[in-house]
């Protein structure tokens, strides 16, 4: 039985612990597909190195939570947390904006067959779950 398996686990448990400085939970509420902007804040003194690399990618353009956790290779928790630390100090800012705002994007939204699909798709996974019916 190999322990170098285990060695790298715990390594990456003990860095990942170090990279958050022990918190487990991030201040703000964050989804994973939360989108995020460079702010006009900067990050505070004694920030780890990803918070640094978290930046220059929403820098370059706006980036989901999730993308930013696959491009770091870390988990979404601790870049939720990292995350969490730059909306405090404003280097970064949750993008407002309609996906789907400009007549340029119009090409790009989903159609009304690719959405039933989806939904047929949804139903056929999770027979059980509720409709949710909008009133009107």
């Amino acid at each position: 039985m190999s322990t170098h398996g285990d060695a790298a686990e715990d390594s990456t448990f003990v860095r990942t612990y170090t990279l958050t400085r022990g918190r487990t939970r991030p201040r703000h509420l964050l989804g994973l597909d939360t989108v995020l902007d460079a702010g006009p804040g900067r990050p505070g003194l004694g920030q780890v190195e990803e918070c640094e690399e978290i930046l220059a990618l929403c820098l370059d353009h706006r980036r989901s939570v999730t993308e930013l956790a696959g491009r770091l290779g870390r988990p979404v928790t601790a870049v939720k947390i990292l995350v969490s630390d730059l909306l405090d100090s404003q280097a970064l800012v949750i993008s407002v904006t309609d996906a789907y705002d400009s007549d340029a994007d119009a090409d790009r939204r989903p159609t009304t067959h690719l959405l039933a699909a989806l939904s047929v798709a949804l139903k056929r996974k999770f027979p059980d779950a509720i409709a949710y019916r909008q009133a009107g």
